[in-house]
């Protein structure tokens, strides 16, 4: 009687341990993933490279790496598909570090009235009352908010979508701490464009306007589009259990 109850009791644990590691992981129906690298944890600067596959089939890249600034304190573990669970840094509110793990990826928003041509992908035109909510006590903390510019609420802590300059023209998504949100774990994650070559950010992962605008040409909403960001090291030790593509060296 001892070795059935325990054969079941191993049994039920294997498949816990088998279903956990599935679920933390790139999933089955993301079929673009966007895979950002570092060189260590500590690290502005990387490598964005795009993949494709056939459900259940292997990635393909799909052409050049793209040079990207992260959070100018590096990386530390978001709160995504994939990552929350890691022991280590975890990514707070304003730590200066970019959210590390497997995300989806949400809305394009732009200042303009419609994306470049080519494009086919769910976005929003911003305004200046269009806001993104960073403050942790508010009841819209990381969501999308619209106000009245000329009669903002009292205290209200929020990221301008439509800034006064050229950086914040196309923003990206990535769902960071979306599902639902929890106070001071992070907000305002996007893909935008660089404001200089050494200029890194608070979190967001940053590219030349023309790198970023063929991410957007290329993304599709039916392909459920994913960003995996890592440093090298933990890249090659998930790469197997999350279901990430091999990563040939540059200039190979």
């Amino acid at each position: 009687m001892f070795y059935a109850v325990l054969r079941i009791f191993v049994t039920v644990v294997t498949i816990s341990f088998v279903s956990n590691v599935h679920a933390a992981s790139v999933p089955q129906d993301c079929t673009q993933l966007l895979v950002g690298i570092a060189p260590d944890w500590n690290s502005m600067r990387g490598e964005l490279r795009l993949f494709e596959r056939e459900r259940g089939g292997n990635w393909t890249q799909q052409g050049r790496p793209i040079l990207v600034l992260f959070g100018k304190n590096g990386l530390a573990w978001g709160t995504g598909l994939a990552g929350q669970d890691e022991r280590g840094l975890r990514k707070r509110e304003r730590d200066g570090r970019a959210p590390a793990g497997v995300f989806r990826i949400g809305k394009v928003y732009t200042y303009d009235p419609q994306l470049p041509e080519g494009s086919d992908y769910p976005f929003s035109t911003v305004t200046e009352a269009d806001v993104w909510s960073d403050d942790p006590r508010s009841p819209d903390y990381n969501r999308h908010v619209v106000i009245d510019p000329n009669n903002p609420p009292d205290n209200y802590s929020h990221e301008r979508m439509r800034s006064g300059d050229f950086a914040y023209r196309w923003l990206i998504e990535v769902r960071h701490n979306s599902d639902p949100p929890v106070p001071d774990l992070g907000s305002a994650i996007f893909f935008h464009i660089r404001r200089g070559v050494n200029r890194p950010t608070a979190g967001c992962t940053t590219m030349a306007e023309g790198d970023l605008v063929r991410i957007i040409r290329w993304l599709r909403a039916p392909r459920n589009p994913c960003y995996a960001l890592l440093p090298v090291s933990e890249y090659d030790r998930k790469r197997q259990a999350w279901d990430l593509p091999a990563i040939a060296a540059s200039g190979s």
